[in-house]
C-alpha cells in the first residue's frame, strides 16, 4: 500500500473531515487520512459519556456544505453528531482515504526534499502537505493528585467513559466541574448513593433552550432547503451579536442577571447558593447551559466540595481540610491539554526544533493556520481560532478556504515549499491582541484554560466571525516565502530559489 501522498490528513474530526472534502472537491485526490481510532469523528467519537451533548444549535454546529435536515433536537446529542460525521465521510467517499488505527508518534519536515515525513504505529508515511487537523479537545488532562495511584476502585476522565461502567449505588467522586462534568453529574445523580462534586471555581450557568424537532419540521426542511438555510442564518447572526458583551464586558450584565436567577430558582440554601456564585465576570470562563446540572447539586446525595482534594487513598479521598470520604470511583471532568497539545511536541519544523520549542508555552500562528517555519504545514483550530459565542465549524470551513486558496497560489507559480513571514505572522498575533484588551477574556477576573503561560488568551478569536473568515478569505502573496526546489544536474544535492 503506497505510503505516500500530495497532501496528508491528520485525525477524522470535523476539521479533517472538512479539509478531505474541499480537497476532492478541488480535483485533489492523492490523499491520505491517518486516524488513530477505529472510526471517524474525533472528539464526537471519544466523547460517550452520559448526557453527552453540544452546546451550539445543531443547524450551526454543522457544515454549510453538508446540511442535516434531520436533526431531532435544538442541540444535539453525541451519538447523532458521530453519526452525522460518519454521514459525511461516506458521502463524500473519505473512507476509501482513511488509514485508521495509525497514531503519529513524530513528523519531521525535510527541506532538501520538500516534504513531511510521518511516523506512525503501523509505518512511515510522506506527504509534501500536512493537515493538522488533531483538534485541542482531544487528549484529556488529568492533575497530579498525591495518592491517585493508590486507589483501589475505577478511576476514568469522562472523555473515556467505560463502556460498561454502572454509577448504580456507588459512591463517586467528581473532580472539576466544567463543560462535561455539568451534563454527565445530573445524568448518574439518580443512581448513585452519593456523589461528592469537587469544585475548583464555580461556572456560570445558564439555561439550555433545547426543544424536540417535530417530524413535521423536519419533513419541511427536507423539501424545502432554504427554510433550514433561513434558521442556520437566524442562530448564526443571534450568536454574532453576543460578542459585543464578550468585547466589552460591562454589557454581560443582563447575562449575568439571567444566569443569577436561574441559580436562585433551583438552589435555596443559602450556603450551597453561596458556593456556587462566580466571583467574575461571566464569560471570562466558558458560560455552561444546562436545566439540570443546579438542580442535581441541590440534592440529598450530592455534596459540593470547594476545598479541594488533599490526598487519594486505597478506598478514599482526603480534602483539604482533612475529611475523609470513602469512594467508590474517581471521576475527571477536567478537560483536555489545550496549552500544551502532546503532538506539537514531536512536530519538527525548518530549523529541527519542535513546535512547542518554537511556542514556548505561547502558541502564536499566522491566521492561527499556519507557523513560520513548518512548511506545508496547516493547522485547524490552530492558536486564536477557537470560539467563546458560535459554533468552531465556520472557522474551520474559512481556514480551509485559505488552505485551499495557499495551495492554488503554490500551483500556479509551481511552488513546492510555502510558510508565512515571520513579519507577516508577526501583524496577525498583534491583530489579535489589539482585539483581545479589554475583553471579558482578559479583564473578567479569572483564570481561565484560554489563558496561556505567557497569560495570553491564545485559544480564542477575540471577534466576530465574519471578520474572521473576511481575514481568511483574502489571500495575500506578500505574506509567504515561496520557494522552489531545483535539482542541479550532476549533482545530488538540491539549490533552493526562493519566490516572492
Amino acid at each position: 500500500m503506497n505510503n505516500k501522498a500530495k497532501v496528508v490528513i491528520i485525525g477524522t474530526g470535523f476539521g479533517g473531515i472538512a479539509a478531505a472534502v474541499k480537497l476532492k472537491q478541488e480535483g485533489i485526490n492523492d490523499i491520505i487520512i491517518l486516524e488513530r481510532s477505529n472510526d471517524v469523528g474525533g472528539v464526537w467519537r471519544d466523547n460517550h459519556y452520559p448526557g453527552c451533548a453540544c452546546d451550539v444549535q445543531s443547524h450551526l454546529f454543522s457544515f454549510s456544505f453538508f446540511p442535516n435536515p434531520n436533526w431531532s433536537r435544538s442541540f444535539s446529542g453525541q451519538a447523532e453528531i458521530h453519526q452525522y460525521l460518519r454521514d459525511c465521510a461516506n458521502a463524500f467517499g473519505l473512507f476509501d482515504h482513511i488509514r485508521f488505527q495509525h497514531e503519529v508518534r513524530k513528523m519531521i519536515w525535510i527541506e532538501s526534499e520538500g516534504e513531511w515525513e510521518i511516523q506512525t504505529s503501523k509505518g512511515v508515511f510522506r506527504a509534501t502537505h500536512v493537515v493538522g487537523a488533531f483538534g485541542v479537545l482531544s487528549d484529556p488532562l488529568i492533575p497530579p493528585i498525591k495518592g491517585i495511584e493508590n486507589f483501589k476502585g475505577e478511576t476514568f476522565h469522562s472523555a473515556t467513559w467505560p463502556k460498561d461502567y454502572s454509577p448504580k449505588g456507588k459512591r463517586i467522586a467528581v473532580v472539576g466541574t466544567g463543560a462535561s462534568a455539568i451534563q454527565f453529574i445530573p445524568e448518574i445523580q439518580p443512581e448513585v448513593a452519593s456523589l461528592h462534586v469537587f469544585q475548583r471555581t464555580a461556572p456560570w450557568v445558564l439555561p439550555r433552550l433545547d426543544e424536540p424537532i417535530s417530524l413535521k419540521t423536519r419533513k419541511w426542511y427536507q423539501r424545502f432547503p432554504l427554510l433550514q438555510k433561513g434558521k442556520r442564518l437566524k442562530i448564526y447572526l443571534q450568536r454574532e451579536l453576543l460578542v459585543q458583551g464578550f468585547r466589552n464586558p460591562e454589557k454581560m450584565k443582563n447575562v449575568q442577571e439571567t444566569s443569577l436567577k436561574h441559580l436562585h430558582h433551583a438552589i435555596e440554601d443559602p450556603i450551597l447558593r453561596e458556593k456556587l456564585t462566580p466571583n467574575y465576570t461571566i464569560g471570562c470562563k466558558r458560560i455552561l447551559l444546562s436545566n439540570t446540572y443546579l438542580p442535581a447539586l441541590a440534592k440529598d446525595n450530592v455534596e459540593v466540595n470547594t476545598t479541594g482534594i488533599a490526598e487519594v487513598k486505597e478506598y478514599s479521598v482526603i480534602d483539604n481540610e482533612g475529611k475523609k470520604i470513602e469512594v467508590d470511583t474517581i471521576i475527571f471532568g477536567t478537560g483536555f491539554q489545550v496549552k500544551d497539545l502532546p503532538l506539537a511536541h514531536h512536530i519538527y519544523g525548518r530549523e529541527g526544533h519542535s513546535l512547542a520549542q518554537e511556542w514556548n508555552g505561547s502558541p502564536q500562528a499566522y491566521m492561527g493556520t499556519m507557523v513560520t517555519g513548518f512548511p506545508n504545514l496547516f493547522l485547524l483550530q490552530g492558536p486564536n481560532t477557537g470560539l467563546g459565542h458560535s459554533s468552531v465549524i465556520l472557522m474551520i470551513e474559512a481556514q480551509v478556504k485559505q488552505m485551499m486558496k495557499t495551495l492554488k497560489h503554490m500551483r500556479k507559480n509551481k511552488l513546492e515549499i510555502i510558510e508565512p513571514t515571520q513579519k507577516a505572522q508577526e501583524q496577525f498575533v498583534e491583530l489579535v491582541e489589539k482585539y483581545m484588551r479589554g475583553t471579558v477574556w482578559t479583564a473578567g477576573g479569572c483564570k481561565s484554560w484560554y489563558l496561556d503561560k505567557a497569560g495570553r488568551n491564545s485559544t480564542l478569536w477575540p471577534g466576530y466571525t465574519f471578520t474572521y473568515r473576511r481575514l481568511a478569505a483574502k489571500f495575500i502573496p506578500s505574506d509567504f516565502d515561496g520557494r522552489r526546489i531545483i535539482a542541479t544536474a550532476g549533482e545530488e544535492e538540491l539549490s533552493f530559489r526562493k519566490i516572492k
